[in-house]
């Protein structure tokens, strides 16, 4: 029986090491510039990743587009095993993501750093919306947490462009969709959004 729960308690130990610890800096400290960035729909999150796994693994960053509850277009906005450079060498990754909603369209960009702690930016990517930009905001996945815990050998969702799901007396929520137990992808079908992204990253 010992046996028997020393084994248990391995298997548990070694899957939380598998586990990714999450937190966000959101926006400036700086209250004239959020005021500014929220004026212009400009959405800014850094994401800190933390975990002794994280050494040696390189990740991708997708951004996936939903329609009608159907995933519609997959893109990929950085993918690191393109070069050596991009491996993480540390226990600890952060990404900065910048994201605005102007003329009809969702611009994409990610900011990060190279082994040798040099900058380096993603490709600026664009994508139609189909409502107004201003009906759109951006989602991490924390609300009020101050972090969470990713699955390292899954794909995950990090943040999502959302549109707000609508009340029958017409008032509408963010945070309801947002922050509810719904898997990502099954956003649009259960809160009845007809248009809306996910971005989400996958470590190798």
């Amino acid at each position: 029986m010992k046996k028997i729960i020393y084994s248990l308690t391995l298997i548990s130990s070694l899957a939380f090491a598998q586990n990714v610890k999450v937190t966000s800096n959101y926006g400036s400290e700086n209250q004239d510039i959020q005021d500014l960035i929220n004026f212009e729909n400009i959405f800014f999150d850094k994401l800190n990743f933390q975990s002794e796994n994280l050494k040696g693994k390189t990740y991708k960053i997708a951004l996936e587009e939903f329609k009608k509850g159907k995933l519609v277009k997959t893109s990929v906005l950085f993918d690191g095993s393109e070069a050596d450079i991009f491996k993480i060498d540390k226990d600890k990754l952060s990404l900065k993501f910048a994201f605005k909603l102007s003329d009809g369209k969702l611009k994409t960009f990610v900011i990060g750093k190279t082994i040798s702690g040099q900058g380096f930016y993603s490709k600026k990517f664009y994508s139609k919306l189909h409502n107004e930009e201003d009906d759109y905001a951006l989602k991490n996945f924390l609300g009020s947490k101050e972090d969470i815990s990713l699955d390292i050998n899954k794909k995950n969702a990090i943040f999502a462009i959302i549109t707000p799901t609508i009340h029958e007396d017409g008032t509408g929520s963010y945070c309801e969709v947002a922050q509810s137990d719904i898997a990502p992808e099954k956003l649009g079908e259960k809160f009845k959004i007809p248009h809306y992204f996910l971005v989400s990253i996958k470590f190798n």
